[in-house]
């Protein structure tokens, strides 16, 4: 007997996306999670355990973030449209709301001390390839 049924599909591969320092080529994280839907942007890292060591959330749109039901402190990096850093913040404590800088269009959430570690500056640009 010949089966009519379609072929049972194979997980979607996970892109593994980095994030890079594109004036110095440093490697700021290299397993970068995208939160673009309205569901993910909302969700973000609440009631998360922890931040895996060189991970990251990027989140586009948004302007300015918090830390609300958050267990962890993070590192957030501000870009433009042009993908130029132009705010960071280092160790942005749970229940806490972040800055609002003028021209931001995303934001990179990191683990904190990420910033200190890779030297990142504002006006720098990065890039998020995978």
């Amino acid at each position: 007997m010949v089966s009519s049924a379609t072929p049972a599909k194979t997980p979607r591969e996970v892109q593994e996306i980095k994030l890079i320092c594109v004036n110095t080529d440093t490697i700021i994280a290299v397993n970068v999670k995208e939160a673009y839907s309205f569901f993910s942007r909302f969700k973000g890292l609440m009631l998360k355990k922890s931040m895996p060591e060189n991970s990251g959330l990027h989140i586009m749109p948004c302007s300015s973030i918090h830390t609300f039901f958050m267990k962890f402190s993070i590192d957030i990096l501000y870009l433009n449209q042009n993908n130029e850093i132009v705010g960071m913040e280092e160790g942005l404590d749970p229940g806490k709301i972040g800055k609002r800088i003028d021209n931001t269009k995303s934001v990179i959430e990191l683990p904190a001390g990420t910033i200190k570690r890779t030297s990142v500056a504002v006006g720098q640009k990065i890039a998020l390839q995978g």
